[in-house]
């Protein structure tokens, strides 16, 4: 073997392990911050909404920044901004261990999910760079299953560290493997990807979309006050002038265009858009029932809920491959009903309820969002030519993160007007579990919708991108 091939062997090498340390450490970071919720409200006192804003904050900032740095990193260069995203990412993790108040507490989650926008948004485009097609599947699968791999470890190794350390452990846990992330980027990786260089940045573009993110969120949580709807509608405006603005623009920071011209992909992404929305909050909302309602400890309540993502994680590229022998929406759309009957189970948990039962209905979940996740992915990649598929992999990331962060709304809704501004004591346990089976009927029903809108995407073209 060749100099020059030792040396491109190395760099794969490096942009694979710093990238695949990326993928793991920011859901990690999401799963396991969920189990330490009930301890951060002790700390800082924090009411019912206020607890759900710690994980919508960083899903909030991750989503408003996600497309602009993914922008931004084609035209500056994509090494330069994972290094600082993960530079960022793990300062912010250690304030946030720092944190006195709930409001410094919230303040390092935005920041975290700033790092985590840089990190992903980059990260995945490097390796498309680096890996030729021919390799590539292999890299992309590595790294994919990191993600997985992250949110299974969250729970149970965040509920072994709050038990044992307290919950300023989880955020500590990271920073060391970013840290070492970051000296490998700058000592490994000599060559900088800016395909993009000297294009213009969609500065008004990204600023239209972050304020109608900031404002629809917002009110959403205020409701039902009065002034809510009033930001409601505000947030619906700068998102119909988004919308307007990027079809103008010559440089746009999305393809607006490409949801009009391609029924594939828009249904796709709209189906990931219904699936996050409906499965995200499940592990916000156990976590607190788990902990609350059975007096289970945080390192028992992790243990249960790891059942799902790891269910997910084997399901995932079974599935992916299946979707590679029949029509995507098809096996799809079977993982999209099996996690509608899932959610519509959970609406019956009560204070009897067995943790046996759970266990095995976060089976069924996993089951059928392992089904959805590979295919619907593989239907998005595949239904654009080989030129748009960054733009592809850009709606891939914004439909994950608003559906989080919708699914996190719907949640922090639920609180506003069931349990209102109050901590989740005792003798609010009633209103609790009310919320909780409204958010779970609420998401079994957004879930039929999804069924609906995989089905009717229609079947991928011959000539697929993929092929």
């Amino acid at each position: 073997m060749t100099r020059s091939q030792d040396a491109d062997r190395a760099k794969k090498t490096t942009v694979l392990v710093v990238v695949t340390v990326g993928s793991f450490v920011t859901p990690f970071m999401g799963s396991s911050v969920n189990v330490a919720l009930p301890a951060i409200q002790q700390a800082f006192g924090l009411d019912a909404i206020m607890l759900s804003w710690v994980a919508t904050s960083f899903l909030l900032s991750a989503a408003i920044f996600m497309v602009p740095f993914g922008r931004l990193a084609d035209i500056h260069g994509r090494k330069r901004t994972f290094a600082w995203g993960m530079l960022v990412y793990t300062a912010a993790s250690v304030l946030a261990a720092l944190s006195f108040s709930g409001t410094m507490l919230l303040a390092t989650r935005v920041l975290q999910g700033l790092g985590s926008a840089m990190i992903f948004t980059s990260g995945l485009a490097i390796l498309t760079s680096v890996f030729p097609p021919g390799e590539r599947g292999r890299a992309m699968g590595i790294a994919v299953g990191a993600v997985y791999i992250g949110l299974s470890m969250g729970p149970v190794l965040g509920g072994i560290l709050t038990q044992n350390l307290g919950w300023r452990s989880v955020f500590l846990a990271p920073a060391p493997v970013g840290l070492l992330s970051v000296a490998l980027v700058f000592w490994k990786l000599k060559d900088e990807w800016a395909e993009a260089r000297g294009e213009r940045f969609d500065l008004t573009g990204s600023i239209f979309f972050g304020l109608a993110l900031v404002a629809v969120m917002y009110g959403l949580s205020r409701l039902p006050a009065p002034s809510s709807f009033g930001l409601i509608g505000l947030g619906l405006f700068w998102a119909a002038v988004f919308i307007w603005w990027e079809q103008r623009t010559p440089q746009p920071v999305i393809e607006i265009s490409l949801f009009r011209r391609n029924r594939v992909f828009a249904f796709s992404n709209l189906a990931a858009l219904i699936n996050y929305s409906a499965t995200f909050a499940v592990t916000f909302l156990l976590s607190l029932y788990l902990q609350y309602i059975k007096a289970f400890k945080p390192q028992t309540a992790g243990l249960i809920l790891v059942t799902q993502p790891l269910v997910q994680a084997v399901c995932s590229p079974l599935a992916g491959r299946l979707s590679d022998r029949i029509q995507p929406r098809l096996v799809a759309s079977v993982g999209m009903a099996l996690t509608a009957v899932g959610l519509a189970v959970f609406t019956a948990l009560g204070p009897e309820t067995p943790a046996w039962f759970m266990i095995g209905n976060l089976v069924v979940m996993g089951l059928g969002f392992g089904l959805f996740s590979s295919p619907n992915t593989n239907a998005i990649m595949s239904s654009v030519e080989k030129r748009h598929l960054g733009i592809a992999s850009g709606a891939v990331s914004t439909m994950r993160l608003l559906g989080q962060m919708t699914s996190m709304g719907i949640a922090t809704l639920i609180f506003a007007l069931v349990i209102g501004p109050f901590a989740i004591t005792p003798d609010r346990y009633p209103q609790f579990l009310e919320s909780v089976r409204i958010a779970f009927m609420i998401f079994s029903l957004l879930c039929l919708f999804g069924v609906a809108a995989s089905m009717i995407r229609g079947r991928l073209p011959a000539n697929r991108s993929g092929d």
